[in-house]
């Protein structure tokens, strides 16, 4: 067995590719950019952070997978495209990614803490069959490495009760305040994200790990929603 190398936690960033985003890609991108260049200027905290990027719309597509971003001299752009908003295929692909990378990550020596999915949608799904493999994702005792879901809901076309399903919490269901510009609401969920993942990352250091939340400005929890 491999000596061990130390802590990681591994991030998600599972973001909706599908056609009704195209207005708002810039913004996408540009806050990619921002959490790339907050956590470069943290090396000790990019070190114990493994970051992929998912975008989602009929199907899933691999932007960047499991990377160590001291290392990585730009972060990929997220494609808009011409599709649905499939939640299925979103879960389907995180129900055999993340065995899989935690496999790997620990064959090669590392203790891992419970990935962190953060998830974006402006949108219903276009498919109704989605909660079974979410189901299998966040049960425990069928993924061991089941991820804690935090899940951002943006604009007015996503529903309150959908955000809070696919949440793995209730403290972890956010939508944007009603009148909240689209791009400003995905800027805040990025300024939001880097804060969450640099506190989460300088945790693992600590005697007491713990995944850190960030709400974003404009932003209230799902649940709190009337």
């Amino acid at each position: 067995m491999a000596d061990n190398r130390g802590h990681l936690l591994p991030v998600y960033v599972l973001a909706d590719e599908s056609w009704s985003m195209k207005p708002n890609a810039g913004e996408l991108n540009s806050g990619l950019i921002s959490l790339h260049e907050a956590l470069r200027s943290e090396p000790m905290v990019a070190a114990k952070v493994r970051l992929s990027v998912l975008g989602f719309s009929d199907n899933v597509a691999v932007r960047m997978s499991m990377a160590d971003l001291r290392s990585e001299q730009q972060l990929p752009q997220l494609q808009v495209r011409d599709g649905g908003t499939s939640y299925r295929a979103a879960f389907e692909d995180l129900l055999h990614r993340i065995p899989k990378d935690i496999g790997t990550l620990k064959v090669n020596g590392y203790q891992v803490h419970r990935p962190a999915v953060f998830f974006l949608s402006d949108g219903q799904p276009t498919d109704g069959r989605w909660s079974g493999p979410h189901g299998r994702l966040t049960n425990r005792s069928v993924t061991p490495a089941a991820p804690n879901i935090i899940a951002f809901g943006i604009g007015t076309g996503v529903k309150r009760e959908t955000i809070v399903q696919v949440a793995t919490q209730n403290d972890f269901a956010f939508v944007s305040v009603p009148g909240t510009d689209v791009g400003a609401a995905i800027a805040n969920f990025f300024v939001a994200l880097t804060m969450s993942v640099v506190q989460s990352g300088r945790s693992l250091a600590s005697a007491s790990p713990q995944l850190v939340v960030e709400r974003p400005e404009g932003f209230t929890m799902a649940i709190d929603v009337v």
